[in-house]
């Protein structure tokens, strides 16, 4: 497997420096070097040509997982293939989210075996190698999720998730005997890969550090971040009950209307207005709602070529990622919602009309230091609300839910128990509030990908997009949107295309793994 195969490549744990491998664990200052260099793999793990394009989680991710549904449209050219859904098992996309997900796995795993060799030899403390483990496997387990999401059929596909799942590697793979052994693994279930998950993140919670220094609180792993994101993870499994539990640790059972997280994990709170935590350079990497980000800087960054805010932004950024009207003009996104001015923003100038809206989630596109949101304290708040939702509480579901949007809209279009006469109803209404709260933050192709096979909440497949050609004039947000949708559905079921509902293993992988070659998703 290339993970495995390209030692060099994908799994040298200390690039940036001249430590020998063994010398990065002689003493608990190096330990915490090589700690971060798994941060590093997250940030910047090689695209395909071994550049840096933010893969996996600098700043792809979030663009994939935008381009992957229907609310973000992609202009030419960069994410034309997800956009379009015209991947197969080469192209440069998929391949580099795969590759670059199994490197963050693969130095995960190899720092973890040196932490616990080091702490044998006297080097470092357990306690050191145990807190640098649990920082590890919540890298592994968020990067475990990523690829079940993209290259698996969700959760609920069969009775107890025994359809395939990803190759499951807690081994660290760097030396040619390694690679012998394990070159030929093929994939576990979809269950064991979520089991794997949690048992990860149960580990991360135990050992993590309830919250690290000021400066680190957002872009290190702590306990507060792993158990933020088990209440994601077991959405994604039906276990709404303990969707419920977990999120009850970071507040979310309190009978007030303003939510907390308490102190030992964290003190999450929503910020006072939806541009909190973006408002300024450098303020989503200092506010009480953002739990985990990934961190970029003017040094180690996607650069023009991948980073958040050339993707997303207006001039002086690229413009590759625009609002779609689809969601612009969503009924359910009101005219006077203050995301609409806050968070988005036209190209219009002086003398030119405009033509798309833009997040403007993403403030420097000059030197590309916008922290990449992997989770927000809003996320906890609604995928509690819809736990609570399908469980019957639709009391307590309506409070979360109104505590991230209420933020956002006048108090006459606020919503009330009577905004909602069915669970049905209550659920769709978190969905939508869904998309619209984490508009520009890649979480769509999530909820797309949970909610597909049940049919009810969403579109029953990849949806129908618009072309990047459409007129500013559709932008209406008094109407919904009624343009063309030229880029066509993929069905989760039932058609020629809906083998596109997931990508493929990428070649580099099938061709280097006989047992993965017959264990490739159907219809590549």
């Amino acid at each position: 497997m290339l993970f495995a195969g390209s030692c060099k490549k994908y799994t040298e744990i200390v690039p940036d420096n001249t430590f020998a491998e063994d010398d990065a664990y002689s003493n608990p200052q190096r330990a915490a070097l090589a700690i971060t260099g798994v941060y590093s793999a997250a940030q910047s793990s090689p695209y395909t040509d071994g550049s840096n394009r933010g893969y996996p989680f600098g700043a792809a991710n979030t663009i994939q997982g935008d381009m992957r549904g229907e609310d973000m449209m992609a202009i030419p050219s960069f994410f034309l293939v997800t956009y379009e859904n015209s991947y197969d098992a080469t192209t440069a996309n998929n391949t580099a989210l795969w590759t670059s997900l199994y490197a963050t796995i693969n130095r995960a795993n190899i720092v973890i075996t040196k932490l616990k060799e080091a702490a044998a030899a006297g080097t470092i403390t357990a306690d050191v190698a145990t807190a640098g483990e649990a920082e590890c496997r919540f890298l592994r387990a968020l990067s475990y999720h990523e690829l079940l999401i993209h290259f698996a059929r969700p959760y609920n596909e069969t009775t107890g998730a025994t359809h395939q799942g990803v190759v499951l590697r807690t081994v660290g793979i760097n030396t040619p005997e390694l690679v012998d052994q394990f070159k030929n693994e093929g994939r576990g279930t979809v269950k064991q890969g979520y089991d794997l998950i949690l048992s990860d993140l149960d580990f991360a919670e135990t050992n993590l550090a309830a919250q690290s220094s000021a400066s680190l609180r957002i872009t290190r792993g702590t306990k507060g971040a792993a158990v933020a994101l088990k209440t994601r993870v077991k959405l994604h499994m039906g276990d709404y009950a303990g969707v419920i539990t977990e999120g009850a640790k970071l507040g979310t059972a309190a009978a007030a209307a303003t939510f907390t997280a308490p102190a030992a994990l964290g003190g999450y709170a929503l910020t006072a207005t939806p541009d909190g935590p973006f408002a300024s350079v450098g303020a989503n990497y200092g506010n009480t709602e953002s739990i985990f980000s990934i961190e970029n800087s003017t040094i180690r960054s996607a650069g023009t070529n991948g980073s958040l805010s050339t993707m997303y932004s207006k001039a002086p950024g690229r413009a590759l990622a625009v609002i779609s009207p689809i969601i612009w003009n969503d009924p359910s996104w009101k005219a006077t919602d203050t995301r609409r001015t806050l968070l988005a923003t036209t190209d219009a100038a002086t003398g030119v009309a405009a033509k798309y809206y833009f997040s403007s989630k993403y403030k420097d596109p000059a030197t590309w230091t916008d922290a990449n949101p992997i989770i927000r304290y809003a996320e906890v708040l609604l995928n509690v609300s819809e736990a609570y939702a399908r469980t019957g509480n639709a009391t307590q579901s309506l409070a979360l839910l109104n505590a991230v949007r209420n933020r956002s809209v006048l108090a006459a279009d606020r919503y009330t128990a009577a905004s909602f006469p069915t669970a049905a109803s209550l659920i769709q209404g978190i969905i939508n509030e869904r998309r619209i709260e984490f508009l520009g933050e890649g979480k769509r192709w999530m909820d797309i990908h949970r909610l597909a096979k049940e049919n009810l909440y969403g579109p029953n497949g990849v949806p129908a997009k618009t072309s990047s050609t459409v007129a500013f004039s559709a932008y209406n947000a008094a109407a919904g949107y009624t343009g063309a949708r030229s880029i066509a559905a993929i069905p989760y079921t039932g058609a020629a295309t809906s083998f596109r509902f997931i990508w493929p293993i990428p070649t580099v992988e099938t061709q280097a793994n006989p047992v993965l070659a017959g264990q490739q998703n159907p219809g590549y």
